[in-house]
């Protein structure tokens, strides 16, 4: 018996505390693209019965970052190509209308999004690739809070972080992690002058940049994952 198999809710903290740890290995790149998500192997690095990462697998099929197949069990998703390219269509779309309206809502945090830039700069070199990608997460995040109460958000999560599930970060040269960061720099100028064509054309820049990294990176294979 584990310590969530008798204490009225423990399951359910079991459950969420698995579904964040599993989350964060996937998009830093620790659970890679098409490997096996074992229960019993997860319920025992956690500490919790299986019941919990049962359904912290659920959640994650539900964010788009597993799949669950017949006879096959639990894997982290994996994209081709096509796939792709049709979830940056649909980024380029969502998180446009998102920084347009960032740039005219008056709700954005320019102080947050700016000490966001601050710590990603800083982890340049050399590159902390987990952690230049969580906070890029949150940088967008930022973006899509200001540009929208709760639909919006909601709606452009799980295309925006699909993709991560390649490691496309570790794709990044020197030369393309500075135009990144440059381009969030312009993003947030943009949205301080509330400027939302500004706005909409620098993220949609900064995307199609971003699609061709992960092109690169399905042409390639397997991304490096050390750090």
């Amino acid at each position: 018996m584990t310590w969530d198999d008798d204490v009225p809710g423990a399951g359910e903290q079991a459950a969420d505390r698995v579904h964040a740890t599993l989350r964060a290995e996937i998009l830093d790149g620790v659970r890679t693209a098409g490997s096996r998500l074992r229960e019993e192997e997860i319920a025992a690095a956690q500490g919790t019965s299986r019941t919990p990462v049962r359904e912290a697998i659920r959640r994650l099929a539900a964010d788009g970052l597993a799949e669950i197949a017949p006879r096959r069990g639990a894997v982290v998703v994996a994209w081709d190509a096509d796939d792709l390219d049709e979830l940056f269509d649909l980024r380029v779309v969502l998180e446009g209308h998102a920084a347009a309206r960032a740039a005219v809502s008056g709700r954005a945090d320019l102080d947050r999004l700016h000490a966001l830039c601050d710590r990603m700069e800083a982890l340049r070199t050399p590159p902390d690739y987990p952690a230049i990608t969580r906070l890029n997460l949150e940088f967008h995040r930022e973006v899509h809070r200001a540009g929208g109460r709760r639909v919006l958000p909601e709606l452009v999560a799980r295309v925006v972080e699909a993709p991560l599930v390649q490691s496309t970060i570790r794709r990044y040269t020197p030369a393309r992690l500075d135009r990144s960061f440059a381009q969030h720099r312009d993003l947030v100028a943009a949205i301080e002058a509330g400027d939302a064509d500004w706005a909409r054309a620098v993220m949609t820049a900064h995307l199609r940049a971003a699609r061709e990294v992960v092109r690169d990176a399905v042409t390639a294979g397997p991304a490096p994952t050390g750090p």
